[in-house]
């Protein structure tokens, strides 16, 4: 009975840290205000009222579970301090369902930002590497769309240029549906490095070579991150094609930069400027929205622009083929079968990364 009085001291005071450290006194005033503002006159008639009932679910399922977590392990205690040694089963098979619980309530709190629930826009850039990395960018697109297809989700070819010989340039995806399909991928953002035996040398030699993902959060709705027209420079240029009858030989590409931090955004997939313009300009508020997050601004007129954290040399994850090992170096994650990651199984890696915040 001892030891089972121990497990629970533990687990009540790992679920009191928890919840501080959660923040889930914050997030009960912030579902109290919303539901304040949901009882108000008109609230269905404001843009914002879905987003805002979204949230009010995410919080109350986040919240609801650490309170009756908490409640019951103390009802618990009760039990155990009678100290019943005929109890000591059913104390210990209740004691093991409560820190099951507690388990999958940490789970549950890794996806409480305010972006974490929506889709998500992915864009890979071939960097170093040459005719390599644009062979690289192709691989890890079918290693996301593999993911994604596997996680319930529709993936939407947005934007695609391809590359000289193979691969791609650059190629942009919109990932919708699923579950948290933004607070599992985010931690995708970066450099990812190759090395391997090229396939398009003679000689086989080893090589090098660079893709970098972006990864942003779908803003469904322009007001959700407002865009003021002084800020933005729209540039319209010759949309390049795939050759033949599919070549493009209208002005219609776009190219939104955001003059306050730089962001530039080219869009040239739809035959319509108008549709490539507000594609770009969706693009252009996911950038924002995720720079503003990340930067803990109040406001967009707060925001700088990106920083140099993504640029080559600073990998986040490699991939060698030769050694057949896949590390990631945020988490100290690996595994000695490379082909299952590129096949899309980034669960693993994806669960060590969350598991590190």
């Amino acid at each position: 009975m001892d030891e089972l009085k121990k497990r629970l001291e533990k687990l009540i005071l790992d679920i009191n840290n928890d919840t501080q450290k959660l923040q889930i006194d914050e997030k009960i005033h912030e579902l109290e205000k919303i539901r304040e503002q949901s009882r108000q006159p008109n609230f269905w008639n404001k843009p914002e009222a879905a987003e805002l009932m979204k949230r009010e679910s995410l919080l109350t399922n986040q919240t609801a579970l650490w309170q009756v977590l908490l409640e019951n392990a103390k009802k618990l205690r009760s039990v155990v301090d009678l100290g019943d040694a005929s109890l000591e089963k059913e104390i210990n098979d209740e004691l093991s369902g409560l820190e099951k619980e507690y388990a999958d309530n940490k789970k549950i709190n890794r996806f409480s930002g305010p972006y974490d629930n929506r889709g998500v826009i992915l864009n890979i850039y071939a960097g170093a590497g040459g005719t390599d990395a644009q062979d690289w960018a192709e691989m890890l697109q079918r290693m996301y769309t593999r993911w994604a297809e596997a996680h319930g989700a529709k993936v939407e070819l947005m934007d695609l240029s391809r590359g000289d010989e193979a691969g791609i340039k650059s190629v942009t995806l919109k990932l919708l549906g699923g579950e948290f399909l933004y607070g599992k991928l985010a931690g995708e953002h970066g450099v990812h490095r190759l090395v391997r035996k090229s396939p398009f040398n003679s000689s086989g030699s080893r090589e090098t070579s660079f893709a970098r993902v972006d990864v942003l959060p779908v803003i469904d709705e322009p007001k959700e991150i407002e865009l003021d027209d002084k800020d933005l420079k729209i540039d319209v240029f010759r949309s390049g094609g795939a050759g033949g009858q599919s070549v493009n030989t209208t002005d219609s590409a776009v190219r939104v930069t955001h003059l306050p931090t730089g962001i530039t955004v080219s869009i040239q997939n739809e035959r319509s400027q108008l549709q490539n313009k507000e594609t770009a300009l969706g693009i252009l508020r996911s950038r924002l929205a995720q720079l503003q997050a990340q930067q803990h601004a109040a406001s967009l007129s707060e925001i700088k622009g990106p920083t140099k954290a993504a640029e080559w040399g600073s990998q986040i994850r490699n991939y060698i083929l030769d050694d057949r090992i896949v590390k990631d170096l945020r988490s100290g994650w690996e595994t000695h079968n490379p082909e299952s990651v590129l096949d899309g199984n980034l669960d693993p890696v994806i669960e060590a990364g969350l598991a590190k915040h």
